[in-house]
């Protein structure tokens, strides 16, 4: 027994103190980023770090409760959960490789043995056994510990993409939201344009009833009247889409959607500054660039689990037992057995598809470096182009806004000097036709506003860090 014990101790020494395969560190702190965004210059945007639950910074408390009820309910959501749930579990059942592993046997058996190399001749009877075996394998070269790392780096793959999945669900469920309420707001103006242009109408049938219109002006304005009211089913069809859209986010039927959002009718928008930070803080922020980095950490553990082949695989085993012809005889002195030992094995023929293994696990780390290194690169040019966009698109809002109340002062004195005689009906229509088209314009931009925004705080990446918003529920 003793002579078993210094061969032992030294491989747990070695065990110990010895991991094959590289040692992995981050290649986060060698990603060049940007300390201001070169989008951020717009006086709109200020270098404070974003809210984790940036829809709280509309102040709105039907919004705040849609996006409760879709981190709770969404079915996206429910399947990452139950993802991380396996992944946490695969990472448990590896840990367990580094536990002894024991088995109890019994058996009980009836037979005859061949006469044959037997001085009494053939015999018969009954055999019982019963055992424990305990074993545990040596991790000489560390080659388990890598596995564990790579299982964990991949728990911190899923998680990674879990969050990933909040933020998305959170993002699209305000994006519902804003389109509804940017349809509502359409609506809306489509129907101020057609009580502005029914009144037009009314008047040129009244000015040809009384001799001062003519045919061709009551029909002129009848045109613009019904080109404008067939914008109506189109937009009302669009909200219809986003409340059912927002039903479904929230885990509903989609005609479940919430009848407080179907009579909204002001686009989301934000009056303070933007916090957006920087793009250290993004690297840091973003779940993908976390999912990206994490596969990157796995990857490299598993060219030490590739490489721990090369290398001997020791076991410690042990066996205690007892075997009787009868049950009572196994608990008499002379039917113990036991055994122990260590038993070491070595595929050393093999080699070549072993190193070919590791060439493999090599090739895959170098593709998830790239991966890496490409995810970030994307991540800082999604949210420079979500700033351009964003503050490109406020100009053009502020723009209309002008348009409009120009638009609104010119039809209102075009129609009172035509009223009064002094002026055609072509420049009446002329200016209820432009102030129309810039109303609805207007609307599409507000709306395309909100939605750009929602662009932009997908970008940042923010929405998972929030403990207070509650899990998805079990199917």
């Amino acid at each position: 027994m003793i002579r078993f014990l210094a061969p032992l101790a030294s491989a747990l020494a070695l065990a110990a103190c010895t991991t094959v395969g590289p040692t992995y560190r981050s290649p986060e702190a060698q990603a060049p980023a940007q300390a201001p965004f070169a989008g951020a210059s717009s006086p709109v945007f200020s270098g404070d770090q974003p809210s984790g639950a940036w829809w709280s910074l509309f102040a709105d408390p039907v919004l705040d409760g849609l996006v409760r009820d879709a981190l709770a309910n969404n079915t996206d959501l429910r399947v990452a959960a139950a993802n991380l749930t396996r992944a946490r579990a695969a990472l448990r059942e590896r840990r367990g490789d580094r536990s002894p592993a024991g088995s109890i046997g019994a058996s009980a058996s009836t037979g005859r043995q061949s006469a044959m190399g037997q001085p009494g001749g053939a015999t018969s009877g009954e055999i019982f056994d019963v055992g424990l075996d305990v074993g545990y394998q040596v991790d000489l070269v560390g080659g388990i510990r890598r596995g564990i790392e790579a299982s964990r780096a991949d728990v911190g793959a899923v998680q990674a993409a879990f969050d990933l999945a909040r933020v998305t669900v959170a993002a699209e469920a305000v994006r519902a939201y804003a389109d509804a309420c940017s349809a509502g707001n359409q609506l809306a103006v489509a129907t101020r344009s057609v009580a502005v242009q029914q009144r037009t109408f009314d008047l040129t049938r009244r000015l040809l009833e009384g001799g001062r219109g003519t045919a061709l002006e009551t029909g002129q304005a009848a045109q613009l009247l019904e080109q404008t009211r067939a914008q109506i089913p189109t937009i009302e069809a669009d909200r219809r889409t986003a409340l059912y859209q927002l039903s479904v986010l929230t885990g509903r039927p989609p005609a479940e959607f919430p009848q407080v959002v179907a009579a909204c009718s002001t686009s989301p928008a934000l009056t303070r500054r933007i916090p957006i930070g920087d793009g250290t803080s993004l690297l840091r922020r973003r779940p993908d660039i976390r999912a990206s980095e994490r596969r990157l950490a796995a990857a490299t553990a598993r060219i030490g689990v590739a490489t721990a082949e090369l290398y001997p695989n020791v076991s410690l085993g042990g066996s205690l037992g007892s075997t009787a012809a009868t049950i009572g005889g196994l608990v008499t002195g002379g039917a113990l057995r036991y055994s122990v030992g260590p038993l070491i094995t070595w595929a050393f023929l093999n080699r070549g598809a072993v190193r070919a293994r590791i060439a493999q696990a090599e090739a895959t780390t170098e593709a998830a470096l790239a991966e890496f290194d490409g995810t970030w690169l994307g991540a800082l040019e999604e949210t420079e182009s979500a700033l351009t966009r964003y503050s490109s698109q406020r100009t053009r809002v502020e723009t209309l806004r002008r348009a409009r109340d120009g638009g609104a002062q010119a039809a209102r004195i075009a129609r009172l000097r035509y009223e009064a005689g002094r002026e055609g009906f072509q420049i009446v229509l002329e200016a209820e036709r432009r102030l129309a088209e810039v109303q609805g314009e207007l609307a599409q931009a507000e709306g395309q506003l909100s939605d750009n925004l929602v662009s932009l705080f997908l970008a940042l990446g923010g929405g998972w860090e929030d403990a207070n918003q509650p899990s998805p529920r079990a199917g």
